[in-house]
């Protein structure tokens, strides 16, 4: 049942209002010569028996310290007529592996209570006009001896859920907990399941929560299917300009602009269900951990690499290196990684610039590849900071050459036996994927950027992390990781603490 937005508010007020007026009521009853010692006693007992019950009202709500109140729930469709059409999706757009669902909560310290959610919900409708395929539906068409993904413009709307939570922001630390405290409470945050449709075909699914302190947070799932994290962060970038009152978004989004490049053989039948087997699913289970690291640790690492080696290296390059270096050195003993075994570094690079020609400025889409360090886990374990950034450095000067090569095979229709977009599920690869140049930080709905962007652990066997910023207004890295077992965690951030100078 849904509640009015106001109850916990103003149950929280009462209650204080309640307690104060006992207070009052005792004193006034102890101070009182006019009363009879019966009348005082009872006085007394009853302040007493009241102030029982007010503590089990204020223990149980202490108890239900943060509820989420779903006060609201539509599909917001775009403000005007949109095209009524089918888009077929590109080659890196249909891969299996991106038939999920990212999910991403947005904080924001200041908002208008009571007015966020109705500023962004209009927001999202003016953008949607010129972004029309995301208020469509992702379906699977047959024919030509093969199948297609595609997107069918239907302008049915995107799902949005309006609600409310019964404390401030600060209350829950802003959700800033670097052991993942607030995590089981991230669902109550991110949109609640739409009846209407599969969850996968829906393109776009937003919750907004208001805090009692006017802050909010945003709860994003994201088809991966139809943008890749500079396209999710372009279109959310569009619904917050609309917010603030701007006419047309400041990047033109380009439809469509998916065929880039296209198999010339029909397809074989489209795998869509991405489970895996169950014969080779992995018996462990990954943790959760996030590392803070200031600039001043990264730069002074960063400093020590010229120093040594003569040559310049990014921030991203020798947090990469830190992290895999760290993680193979805290999971060697383990019974998952085998002796002296090969270890892999994964992470996907923007393509946009590599295609002949280019594509254009506001393309939204999937166009990423990945780029893979290999190393032996005991060579790893003894390099050098510097030696691993070079392998990575290395490892990315290939890019160009591998993209080109992937198009080339696709394009003539080849089968691709070791798909680079499918590295295998196992404790030997590391995937790192890097948020801070998004542009999820800089998203301003008109109460300024947030305060931290949380993304959602993707997969509990798939060991992983993400280079994201630190919270306002702390300049560095968090590495949110879910990269090792419990059992090796804290052997791991020793580690990590100890390359970082901690």
């Amino acid at each position: 049942m849904l509640m009015p937005a106001w109850s916990w508010k103003r149950v929280t007020e009462l209650f204080l209002v309640i307690v104060s007026k006992i207070r009052e009521c005792q004193q006034a009853t102890m101070q009182s010569t006019r009363v009879g010692d019966g009348l005082k006693f009872l006085g007394l007992g009853l302040a007493s028996s009241l102030q029982k019950v007010i503590f089990g009202i204020g223990l149980f709500m202490h108890r239900m310290a943060f509820s989420v109140i779903r006060s609201s729930q539509s599909l917001v469709r775009p403000c005007e007529q949109t095209p009524i059409t089918t888009l077929n999706l590109s080659e890196i757009d249909s891969l299996p592996v991106l038939r999920s669902n990212a999910q991403t909560l947005h904080v924001y310290r200041h908002g208008e209570y009571y007015q966020v959610a109705k500023v962004i919900k209009e927001g999202l409708s003016k953008a949607l006009v010129p972004y029309y395929p995301l208020a469509g539906r992702l379906k699977e068409s047959n024919g030509n001896g093969g199948s297609q993904l595609q997107v069918e413009c239907s302008g049915q709307g995107v799902w949005f859920v309006e609600a409310y939570a019964n404390c401030r922001l600060d209350a829950v630390n802003y959700f800033d907990d670097t052991v993942a405290s607030h995590s089981s409470k991230h669902g109550d945050l991110l949109p609640s399941q739409f009846s209407g449709a599969d969850g996968l075909d829906l393109l776009l699914q937003m919750q907004v929560t208001e805090f009692e302190c006017g802050g909010f947070v945003i709860g994003i799932k994201f088809s991966h299917s139809i943008c890749d994290g500079l396209g999710s962060a372009q279109f959310l970038n569009a619904i917050s300009e609309m917010a603030r009152g701007l006419k047309h978004p400041s990047i033109t989004p380009v439809v469509w602009k998916r065929d880039f490049f296209t198999n010339s053989l029909p397809r074989q039948q489209l795998n869509l269900n991405t489970t895996t087997n169950s014969s080779s699913v992995p018996n462990y289970q990954i943790g959760h951990a996030n590392i803070d690291i200031y600039m001043d640790q990264i730069n002074h690492l960063k400093r020590e690499i010229q120093e040594s080696a003569g040559w310049s290296c990014s921030s991203f390059e020798v947090v990469a290196a830190a992290l895999w270096i760290c993680r193979t050195r805290a999971v060697m003993v383990s019974e998952n990684l085998k002796q002296n075994a090969q270890v892999k570094l994964v992470f996907f690079a923007n393509c946009r610039h590599l295609l002949d020609p280019p594509l254009p400025k506001g393309f939204y889409g999937n166009c990423f590849f990945p780029v893979t360090a290999t190393a032996s886990s005991e060579t790893l374990a003894h390099s050098s900071l510097a030696d691993v950034v070079e392998m990575i450095q290395e490892a990315k000067a290939k890019l160009p050459n591998e993209f080109a090569n992937y198009i080339k095979l696709i394009k003539e229709g080849h089968q691709i036996e070791d798909d680079p977009f499918t590295p295998a599920l196992s404790y030997e690869t590391l995937l790192i994927s890097e948020w801070g140049k998004l542009g999820f930080n800089q998203i301003d709905f008109g109460w300024g950027s947030p305060e931290h962007v949380i993304p959602i652990q993707a997969s509990a066997i798939m060991p992983a992390a993400i280079v994201g910023t630190l919270p306002l207004p702390q300049k560095g890295i968090r590495l949110v990781t879910w990269c090792v077992e419990e059992i090796h965690r804290q052997n791991f951030i020793h580690h990590m603490m100890k390359m970082m100078g901690k």
